[in-house]
């Protein structure tokens, strides 16, 4: 399956700026940027451990949140994402199976190059922004 780390440079560019006009929408519609931010509350008088475990319970929430956010709330929008990761038509998705979008995905992750592109471009755009 084709995918951005096995695909031509011009290939690579307009996916990217396809994938990235979907993850700006995904963001929005989901909201797990708000849901990453969520905090306990504390006491003031809360100890260290105190605040380590409801922040660590916190965290258990945010990560269902988001899970029921992606995977419950906006699926149909999660696996645009996903077969935009693919050159995959979104209306075309349910033509794949999971095994070959995972597969996909993991050529992706593996591949340093495409993992630092993204990455050098999500800090210039913390910096930026």
């Amino acid at each position: 399956m084709k995918n951005l780390a096995n695909c031509k440079p011009s290939e690579f560019m307009r996916q990217t700026s396809k994938i990235r006009k979907s993850v700006q929408k995904w963001l929005t519609d989901t909201d797990i940027i708000n849901i990453r931010k969520r905090l306990p509350r504390l006491d003031s008088d809360a100890t260290d451990e105190e605040r380590k475990e409801a922040l660590q319970e916190q965290a258990k929430e945010n990560f269902n949140a988001i899970m029921d956010a992606i995977l419950d709330e906006h699926p149909d929008e999660t696996v645009e994402l996903l077969a935009l990761l693919c050159f995959v038509d979104p209306k075309d998705a349910d033509n794949h199976t999971m095994d070959e979008y995972f597969s996909a995905l993991d050529d992706m992750l593996n591949s340093q190059s495409v993992v630092s592109f993204f990455t050098s471009a999500v800090s210039l755009a913390n910096r930026l922004g």
